[in-house]
């Protein structure tokens, strides 16, 4: 499946092409001892790509894939084909997202396998499981009624609330921590742990300097931006800061010549130039919000400056979310203020004081780069 002439396209050079995906029962080798595999997903983000790393007398499996009955087929098939029957000895999930950790439990089990993540990671899931079934907590109502929720839209976030856990199976009861830095062995290489936030708590892409390879998870998309957002368990953080200064680290101690294995589209190369469109593409979001905050609005009045696409009910929690990020970020550099008032809407507004806004450098990790 591999181009004879690799296509370039915005800066990014695709060797497989943008759009030459391998059937979800026939993987693609990327390189000695690993293997690209394309699930299919019945949602907008209409796939998932996972990993296979051939591991001695077993493979690691890098992400899983929702917890579906026709992914489970498929995995089934690919233990017979590929995988040549050999045992799944470890699970490695990036992060926390169903589609990622969807089947972890159910891989984990069947096998006897460990699974290995971020410890953020790992709790975050278990804590968002535990919420299957319960109704959602007032904080959370305030949270979205502070945002300019009427009550029809709250009646819809109220009937999606408690959904997570039914997108994947249980998770085992212990895990294997992955820590920023470590090197860990697959197969007869080393794979380093590269830890990002901002997208998740604790995303985790794996480097390999032998294959010149990075299973970069959400961190790094081609085609997409990862979703940045603010929920109600943590309703001031500012996880785009942590995003953007994540980004420029990553693009600081990782070199540029590695072939990128993202989760969603399809592997290139261009690791700095796709980390800078990211960065840049989320200061000029900033900016739009900043000019279109001239006069008081709510969380639900900022959409235009950031979506081109209108926000409907299917959309309007992931869009509530990313804006909460951007107004978030904007309050941490004071350019903006927030002001409640007496039915508890959160309006937000230019600081009178500030002229015009600058984009605020995001200073990498001292880290040297790793080799």
């Amino acid at each position: 499946m591999l181009q004879d002439k690799p296509e370039l396209y915005k800066g990014l050079t695709y060797p497989w092409g943008r759009e030459n995906y391998p059937a979800p029962d026939q993987p693609e080798q990327i390189a000695e001892g690993v293997y690209w595999v394309r699930f299919p997903m019945p949602m907008s983000l209409d796939h998932i790509n996972l990993w296979l790393l051939e591991d001695g007398d077993g493979w690691t499996v890098v992400d899983t894939c929702l917890s579906l009955d026709s992914a489970r087929q498929t995995w089934e098939q690919l233990f017979g084909s590929v995988m040549r029957d050999k045992p799944v000895t470890r699970v490695i999930c990036t992060h926390m997202h169903p589609d990622h950790v969807g089947l972890a439990g159910w891989l984990t089990g069947r096998f006897g396998a460990e699974l290995w993540m971020s410890r953020e990671e790992f709790l975050m899931c278990r804590a968002m499981a535990a919420d299957t079934g319960r109704s959602a907590p007032e904080v959370a109502l305030r949270f979205y009624r502070a945002a300019g929720y009427d009550e029809e839209q709250i009646g819809l976030y109220k009937g999606k609330f408690g959904n997570f856990g039914k997108a994947i199976s249980p998770l085992p009861e212990s895990f294997r921590r992955l820590v920023d830095l470590e090197t860990i062995t697959i197969g007869d290489r080393y794979w380093q742990v590269v830890v990002g936030s901002g997208h998740s708590p604790e995303h985790v892409s794996l480097y390999c300097p032998a294959l010149k390879l990075l299973i970069s998870g959400d961190q790094v998309l081609p085609r997409i931006t990862p979703n940045v957002s603010v929920f109600p368990t943590e309703p001031k953080g500012d996880p785009l800061h942590e995003w953007l200064s994540s980004s420029a680290r990553i693009r600081e101690i990782l070199p540029d010549d590695v072939l990128v294995l993202p989760a969603h589209e399809a592997p290139f190369y261009g690791l700095h130039v796709r980390l800078s469109q990211l960065i840049e593409a989320h200061n000029r979001d900033l900016r739009s919000l900043f000019d279109h905050l001239h006069q008081p609005r709510r969380v639900v009045d900022c959409f235009p400056p950031l979506f081109s696409r209108e926000i409907d009910a299917d959309s309007i929690g992931l869009a509530t979310g990313e804006t909460m990020a951007h107004l978030n970020c904007l309050l941490g550099r004071r350019r903006i203020t927030r002001r409640r008032d007496e039915s508890g809407v959160d309006w937000y507004l230019q600081k009178p004081e500030t002229a015009g806004f600058d984009d605020e450098p995001h200073p990498a990790s001292r880290a040297p780069r790793v080799s």
